[in-house]
């Protein structure tokens, strides 16, 4: 694991609390290829995760334009603190996403 991802995951730890337990959750449903999606959105993969909490950014944004229209509108309608957006067939990282927002 690079230096930089290390120091990204560290971020999420210390300054994400909503985004590191949604990556916990997930992991504990799909198991190790959620945190393989993490550090794949980490070292800049779109597609795979993007989060964001209080500020503080994790991962690559989403190049599928239904995907950010669709956390736009939820951001926009219900506000959040944070936003944590998954590849929707996380076992293979189908580039389709859901979403956990707060």
């Amino acid at each position: 694991m690079s230096d930089s991802v290390e120091k990204q995951i560290a971020n999420i730890k210390t300054n994400m609390p909503e985004t590191y337990k949604d990556i916990q959750a997930k992991a504990a449903v799909i198991g190790k290829p959620a945190y393989a999606l993490v550090r794949r959105g980490l070292r800049g993969e779109a597609n795979c995760f993007y989060a964001f909490e209080r500020g503080h950014v994790a991962g690559t944004p989403f190049s599928l334009l239904e995907v950010s229209r669709t956390v736009a509108v939820h951001m926009v309608n219900f506000g959040c603190t944070y936003c944590v957006v998954w590849a929707e067939s996380s076992a293979q990282a189908d580039p389709a996403s859901s979403a956990s927002k707060g």
